[in-house]
């Protein structure tokens, strides 16, 4: 195999603010494996949250590149198990990149898709939501204007959340879920959890932070709508210690190491009775595509990065009203725009 890097500044639609942070370009990696005529891509952005930027995943690549150019792929399974000693970091981003990466190129390889290849589904795949990031009421309305969804995800963490949601309400019937990014304490979220379930919301993502497991037990046993796990739920090992703190966990394919460990996290979570989703950062069509062959194994998903991003570098899955429509390719199905 060939490893070739490729790095993107994708613009956004909008100023994408949630309580962490406020960006307008979205820095992101795109990893592409390439053997004989196959090619194979996958990606992870720049993440200051997680202290991760393209120059550090650059380097993690480049130190292992002979241990990937001369490994004969055979399935990604393999592959990660092999590799994954020699991306060692506190989150694998550029382990996930590699991995999707070597998951697409393995689908193309044997000419079929990937929900195909591992015996999945799709024809009850969940919808995604389309994320409304924090800023002024108005352009919050304006933005679910410009993009009319049945199923919205609202960015918290304001002094009023509460009217923030009470204003959109007004302006559709659209299924709400709420993301606090772990900005309230115990008691705003019990009381929240109420106005919220009277205002349509459907469940409630980290609203503590993500150490706060003592007040995560109250929560859980008494909150009136369902609490996700997102920043409480980062590796494998996470999945089990979030029983009985959580209802649902939030699984991110760069913050675990990739599709393969995801679909681990997926079938632990099952067997302990959690339900999942699992979300995308902002990123383009290379990640979210990537997601999509997961559907068939989830309750929810959060897959509209390609929709924040003006002008992708990649064709993959599209997404009309939240259903997301597979690419007529294999792998993962995408092709990159962009060099």
């Amino acid at each position: 195999m060939q490893l070739i890097l490729h790095t993107h500044k994708l613009k956004l639609r909008h100023t994408f603010t949630i309580t962490h942070e406020s960006r307008t370009v979205q820095p992101t990696l795109i990893v592409e494996l390439r053997d004989g005529d196959f090619r194979g891509f996958g990606e992870a952005t720049e993440t200051p949250y997680y202290g991760v930027t393209l120059e550090k995943m650059i380097a993690q690549l480049e130190g292992a590149r002979d241990f990937i150019e001369s490994y004969d792929l055979q399935n990604p399974e393999d592959f990660w198990a092999y590799i994954a000693p020699h991306l060692k970091d506190d989150h694998p981003f550029a382990l996930c990149a590699l991995d999707i990466a070597a998951n697409d190129l393995w689908g193309k390889k044997l000419g079929k898709p990937l929900y195909e290849l591992w015996n999945l589904d799709t024809s009850k795949n969940p919808i995604t939501d389309y994320t409304i990031g924090i800023d002024t009421v108005e352009k919050m309305v304006a933005k679910m204007q410009e993009m009319p969804f049945p199923l919205y995800k609202i960015k918290l963490g304001t002094k009023e959340d509460i009217k923030i949601v009470q204003e959109l309400r007004k302006h559709t019937d659209a299924v709400f879920r709420v993301d606090a990014n772990t900005a309230w304490g115990v008691e705003e979220t019990l009381s929240n959890a109420i106005a919220l379930k009277n205002l349509g919301v459907e469940f409630i993502e980290q609203p503590m932070k993500a150490d706060n497991w003592e007040g995560m037990k109250r929560v859980f046993a008494e909150s009136v709508l369902p609490i996700m796990a997102d920043e409480s739920c980062i590796v494998e090992e996470d999945v089990a210690r979030c029983y009985g703190f959580f209802h649902i966990i939030n699984i991110k394919l760069m913050k675990c190491g990739g599709l393969t460990p995801a679909r681990r996290m997926i079938a632990h979570a099952r067997k302990l009775g959690l339900k999942v989703m699992v979300g995308c950062m902002t990123e383009s069509g290379v990640g979210c595509s990537a997601i999509a062959h997961l559907l068939p194994l989830l309750d929810f998903v959060d897959m509209d990065g390609t929709l924040l991003v003006e002008d992708d570098i990649a064709d993959g899955i599209t997404i009309d009203y939240g259903k997301v429509i597979y690419a007529n390719e294999n792998g993962t199905g995408v092709r990159l725009l962009k060099e």
